[in-house]
C-alpha cells in the first residue's frame, strides 16, 4: 500500500475553517501524466484502496480487466476524515461544516497540485457517486465521462431522515458504532436478500438467529475501522448531497457539459431508489442528449454495487475496453 498526501488549506477552497486538510491518496497503473486518468470516488466505508490483493474494488479494477490498470492511471482519494491512513491530528471534530461539496473541492484542488487538470472518468458508487455528480458541477467541462453507480445528485427526504437516526444513534447509543451500523446494513440491504442469505436459521451454540450474528459482527468489524468522529462525519455527508443544487444550477450544468454521462441504479436500493434516479435522467434527456441510464437488476438493494459484478462490468465495459473479450476475474 502506497499512500500518498496533499495537505490543502481551507483558503484555497474559500472556506472559513481552523485546519489544513490532508488529503490521503493512491495511485494505480500508469504513472500520471502517462495515461488517461480515472478518478474513483470510494463509498462510505470504503477507502484509497480501490485495487490490488486487498483492494475493495479488484474485481473491477486490476490488469486485463474492467479499468485495466495496464492502458489508465487509477486515482482514489481518501475523503477527508474518513480515518483511513490517517492519525488522530486528521480526525474531523466538527463534521458538521463539511458536506460533499466542500469533498469536492478538495478532490479538484488536490489534481490541481498533482498537475492534472482533466480526467477522462470520474466513477464511484454511493456517496462515492454522488461526489462525482458535485465534481460535474464544479468543473462541467473537465470530465470525460461521468459514471455514477448506486446514487443521486440530491439527497432525498428518506435519505436524511436515515441520516438523522443514525447520528441519533452515534450521539446517544452505549455502543455508537456498532448499533448504527447494524441499523444500516438493513437499508443496505432488502428482506428478499436476508431471507436468502439466512432462512430464519437459529443458532443454538449462540442462541442467536444468523441474521443476529452477521449484524453483530458487522458492527464489531466497523468498529475496528472507525473512530466515532470519522462515522459521525461519513453519515453526516449523505444528508449534504446536493443540498445547494437549484435548477438554474442544472441547467448551467447541461448548458456548459459536454461529458457523457451514463447513470446507473439498482432497481432494489431502498438507500437511492432507482425510480428518483430514472426520474432525474428523464428530465436530463431532455435537454441534454449524451446520458444514459442503465439498472443492475438484483435482489441485493443497494449493496448490488458491490456484489453484482458480472452486471457492473458489462455496463462499464464499453467505456474502458476495446476489445469485448476480455473476461472479468472471478
Amino acid at each position: 500500500m502506497n499512500v500518498k498526501k496533499i495537505d490543502i488549506s481551507p483558503a484555497e477552497i474559500n472556506l472559513s475553517y481552523e485546519k489544513t486538510f490532508s488529503l490521503t491518496y493512491q495511485v494505480f497503473g500508469k504513472e500520471i501524466a502517462a495515461a488517461p486518468v480515472i478518478l474513483v470516488n470510494h463509498a462510505l466505508t470504503g477507502n484509497s484502496l480501490v485495487a490490488g490483493v486487498k483492494g475493495w474494488w479488484n474485481r473491477l479494477i486490476g490488469e486485463e480487466i474492467t479499468i485495466d490498470v495496464k492502458k489508465y492511471t487509477i486515482i482514489a482519494f481518501d475523503i477527508p476524515g474518513n480515518g483511513f491512513a490517517e492519525n488522530e491530528a486528521s480526525i474531523i471534530s466538527d463534521y458538521k461544516i463539511i458536506s460533499t461539496q466542500i469533498v469536492a473541492q478538495l478532490f479538484w484542488k488536490a489534481l490541481e497540485k498533482l498537475d492534472i487538470h482533466r480526467l477522462h472518468a470520474v466513477i464511484g458508487g454511493s456517496i462515492g457517486g454522488a461526489i462525482a455528480w458535485e465534481m460535474a458541477f464544479i468543473k462541467p467541462r473537465a470530465i470525460d465521462q461521468l459514471l455514477p453507480i448506486a446514487c443521486s445528485h440530491k439527497a432525498s427526504d428518506w435519505l436524511i431522515g436515515n441520516v438523522l437516526v443514525q447520528d441519533n444513534i452515534l450521539n446517544h447509543s452505549s455502543h455508537p458504532v456498532e448499533d448504527a451500523r447494524k441499523h444500516a446494513m438493513l437499508l443496505y440491504r432488502t428482506p428478499e436478500s436476508l431471507r436468502e442469505k439466512f432462512h430464519c436459521n437459529f443458532q443454538k451454540e449462540t442462541n442467536l438467529f444468523e441474521i443476529e450474528s452477521w449484524l453483530n459482527y458487522h458492527g464489531n468489524q466497523l468498529n475496528k475501522r472507525f473512530s466515532l468522529a470519522s462515522y459521525k462525519l461519513m453519515n453526516h455527508l449523505l444528508k449534504t448531497i446536493g443540498n445547494h443544487h437549484t435548477e438554474e444550477t442544472i441547467d448551467h450544468f447541461i448548458a456548459t457539459t459536454n461529458m457523457k454521462i451514463h447513470i446507473i441504479s439498482i432497481d432494489s436500493d431502498y438507500m437511492f431508489p432507482a425510480a428518483e434516479q430514472f426520474e432525474f435522467y428523464r428530465n436530463l434527456k431532455k435537454r441534454y442528449k449524451n446520458i444514459c441510464y442503465s439498472t443492475i437488476m438484483s435482489i441485493h438493494g443497494h449493496d448490488a454495487f458491490l456484489i453484482e459484478y458480472q452486471q457492473l462490468h458489462t455496463l462499464l465495459n464499453q467505456h474502458f475496453k476495446e476489445d469485448e473479450n476480455i473476461k472479468i476475474r472471478g
